[in-house]
């Protein structure tokens, strides 16, 4: 398998190579250079499957010819372990809960941070592991998190030999739990910093450090965040394991996504291309709505930044986004290189209406303000005693504002424990104490580290090269 550079400029990698690339050279994020297309009877005969070996089954193509078969089903067995001693709380992996007619809820968020990123970044830490070991190096990771990443990347990444890993997150903008996920995890190779701006400085920050790397003196950068390739990879399998359990692919199925970056919802695309019948994906946001803007009037431009009760999804520029374009316009670099460049120096665009009335074959979409989201976590509360957190409340909204077929079963993405936003759980009237699980009950009495930054790319960069390599400076 090779993957290509959405902007046409970066050379062809493979799966070992992009995995460590994370941004390609131009600029551009790397997508397999052809997916591979599963028939219906290939698909069917998976049901049944464990979670691991499904994953096996659906990733398979995408890291042949550079992790062997064995070690990548160890790698997938200990990923995505379940008991007393394994990765995630649930037997299931990702179970399914009904919420009503032909309506289920996919629980994302039995794993050790309780959101939907730790099962890709469970993932990603092996994988990293594995491929390090084996090349005799060592990298350093700098993400950006708007609450939930941080955590996941950490636990994911905190045990590797041959990383050092830095947290970006917004100074005083998660919630009180995401924040003590990330900080009170403590290791030579784990800094949490918190930067006094929004999310999209951060992840600017991130970019602008891919682009050059020198502060770094020869140590190779990685990204963890969800432009990395293997994130998406992983992502698509719950789509597969979804649908399976409500008879696909002899029926079709619909998704309802929270999301913000884009990331979560390309997987789905993916996995419909990929073969699997899915008829409807739903781009389910708050009030940060680029994407929306996109999906419903074809303007694909940056606005300010409101912080919400969904702060996961408090992103003004939607990086994954850029993949689907690539899509969109046949696959040409060139193209997405010059969309790209008007959306910097001018703040947005529009694509030729044939293109985006081809995506919204496929895409629907609703922005949720703040207080429809209490509303719907309150009215989910009431009709079936479920407590949501906000984004996957807004899942729901979008769903049932959106639903285009009422006998196509309809999947919400469950991308947190309502644990983690208790204040959102609160303002919605839901009077229902919530419980940390029993691996977080001592969290908010846990000690914390963390650096409060300026908003300067130059001060986290002397911080980076200062603190890297287990402590020692680079």
């Amino acid at each position: 398998m090779r993957y290509i550079s959405t902007r046409g400029q970066a050379p062809a990698l493979n799966f070992e190579d992009v995995l460590l690339a994370g941004l390609a050279s131009d600029g551009g994020l790397y997508v397999p250079e052809s997916l591979p297309r599963f028939t219906l009877e290939e698909i069917g005969s998976w049901a049944g499957l464990s979670y691991p070996e499904l994953a096996f089954r659906v990733m398979r193509p995408f890291v042949a010819g550079s992790i062997a078969d064995a070690d990548f089903r160890r790698i997938l067995e200990e990923t995505y372990a379940t008991g007393p001693q394994g990765v995630f709380a649930h037997s299931a992996v990702a179970p399914l809960r009904q919420l009503g007619g032909n309506e289920w809820v996919m629980e994302l968020f039995h794993g050790p941070t309780l959101a939907f990123k730790d099962f890709a970044l469970q993932l990603l830490g092996r994988l990293l592991d594995h491929v390090l070991a084996k090349r005799g190096e060592r990298v350093v990771i700098i993400g950006a998190t708007s609450g939930d990443t941080g955590s996941a990347a950490i636990e994911g990444c905190r045990r590797c030999d041959n990383v050092d890993i830095f947290i970006l997150h917004p100074h005083q903008r998660v919630s009180e739990v995401q924040r003590r996920q990330m900080t009170s995890v403590f290791g030579d190779n784990i800094h949490n910093i918190a930067i006094e701006g929004n999310f999209d400085d951060c992840q600017e920050m991130v970019k602008a450090s891919f682009a050059d790397q020198s502060f770094l003196k020869g140590t190779r950068l990685v990204a963890v965040n969800s432009i990395n390739w293997a994130r998406i990879m992983a992502q698509i399998v719950y789509y597969f394991h979804a649908a399976l359990q409500l008879g696909a692919p002899a029926r079709s199925v619909a998704f309802s996504v929270p999301t913000g970056n884009f990331g979560d919802i390309f997987a789905g695309y993916l996995a419909r291309n990929m073969g699997l019948p899915i008829n409807q994906l739903i781009v389910a946001t708050n009030r940060n709505d680029i994407l929306h803007r996109f999906m419903s009037g074809n303007r694909y431009v940056k606005e300010t930044l409101h912080p919400t009760l969904s702060p996961s999804m408090d992103i003004m520029v939607s990086s994954n986004f850029e993949r689907l374009l690539f899509d969109l316009h046949g696959r040409s670099g060139a193209a997405i290189a010059g969309l790209m460049d008007t959306f910097r120096q001018g703040g947005g665009f529009s694509v030729e209406e044939a293109r985006w009335t081809e995506s919204r074959r496929l895409f629907d979409s609703l922005a949720v303000t703040d207080q429809e989201t209490c509303e719907t976590i309150a009215e989910v509360y009431r009709d079936c005693g479920e407590v949501l957190d906000p984004h996957t409340a807004i899942g729901v909204r979008a769903a049932r504002a959106c639903r285009r077929h009422g006998a196509t079963p309809m999947v919400i993405l469950g991308t947190a424990h309502p644990v983690k936003f208790p204040d959102a759980v609160r303002q919605a009237g839901v009077g229902r104490a919530l419980d940390l699980p029993a691996h977080l009950t001592d969290l908010l009495q846990r000690d914390e580290r963390c650096t409060v930054l300026p908003n300067s790319l130059e001060a986290v960069q002397a911080f980076v090269a200062q603190h890297g390599n287990r402590g020692k400076p680079l």
